[in-house]
């Protein structure tokens, strides 16, 4: 079993950065994936970023791509999300998770948080 903490969510004007954090623990070993999805107030959950075990290059969904910036620190147990040139589309709770489905069946299917391991979530609010 993996836990999965999120931290660094807040209130930020459009245009600024914002970095998102996410402290793992348990079984992270054996975990194939890490990644971000967020939900906007009235929209299902959405993948982010996400980093797979044994692929080179981490996913990200077309809004966020050349803004955000996902990497993990395995010696620390850390997920990172570096998020720049913030829109107020960009607002949402932010959740962490791992061992959750492949990008293409996510793209293909959509989220189900009943798979994986999740965090409580941290609040994002872009303002204009």
């Amino acid at each position: 079993q993996v836990h999965l903490v999120e931290s660094g969510g807040g209130s930020v004007q459009a245009g600024k950065s914002l970095t998102l954090s996410c402290e793992t623990s348990g079984d992270t070993s054996s975990s194939r994936c890490f990644g971000w999805f967020r939900k906007a107030p009235g929209k299902g959950r959405e993948a982010v970023a996400a980093i797979y075990t044994g692929h080179d290059s981490p996913h990200y969904a077309d809004s966020v791509r050349g803004r955000f910036t996902i990497s993990r620190d395995g010696a620390k147990n850390l997920l990172y999300l570096q998020m720049n040139s913030l829109k107020p589309e960009d607002t949402g709770m932010y959740y962490c998770a791992s061992d959750f489905a492949t990008w293409t069946a996510i793209q293909v299917l959509g989220v189900d948080p009943s798979f994986g391991y999740w965090g409580p979530g941290t609040q994002v609010t872009v303002f204009s």
